[in-house]
């Protein structure tokens, strides 16, 4: 795993379909995720390969807002969501595997500078380390609220 990858899993106490309905439920990801301030479906009502959201987080004391997009989908086992913003592309795959009468979750984000020159690329690498553990503590707490929502889901 390069500088620019985080890899985080969470064992959940609630069946993978459970999991997979809260992961993919972006109608309530305001309400479930407690990182996101808002989101915004663009296109589908749908959770299917191209549909499109922008969702606004407090990253650094600072709202943001970044359109993302449903690539690829193997329901209850795998779903890719990517995203492009300030010269970089953004890749998270999260990946469901069944764990006795639970799930793992794993969550894998990757960052790719795109386009940019060498000073930005330098930019990136001195500040990277200081954005990665910030993100590294959201996914967590989205794995969280994730597991906390499936298991109420469960029941």
């Amino acid at each position: 795993m390069s500088a620019s990858e985080i890899r985080v899993s969470r064992t959940i106490d609630a069946p993978v379909g459970a999991v997979w309905a809260v992961v993919t439920d972006l109608d309530n990801a305001e309400s479930v995720l407690s990182g996101v301030e808002k989101l915004e479906r663009l296109d589908s009502t749908k959770y299917e390969v191209g549909t499109r959201w922008r969702e606004t987080r407090v990253l650094f004391g600072k709202s943001s807002t970044e359109e993302m997009w449903v690539t690829e989908i193997d329901p209850e086992k795998r779903t890719v969501v990517k995203a492009s913003s300030l010269g970089a592309d953004y890749t998270t795959v999260f990946t469901l595997k069944p764990a006795g009468d639970g799930t793992t979750l794993t969550f894998h984000f990757s960052a790719e500078a795109s386009g940019l020159g060498a000073v930005s690329r330098f930019m990136m690498k001195v500040f990277g380390s200081f954005a990665l553990k910030a993100t590294t503590k959201a996914i967590r707490r989205d794995l969280d609220d994730i597991a906390d929502a499936a298991e109420k889901r469960a029941g």
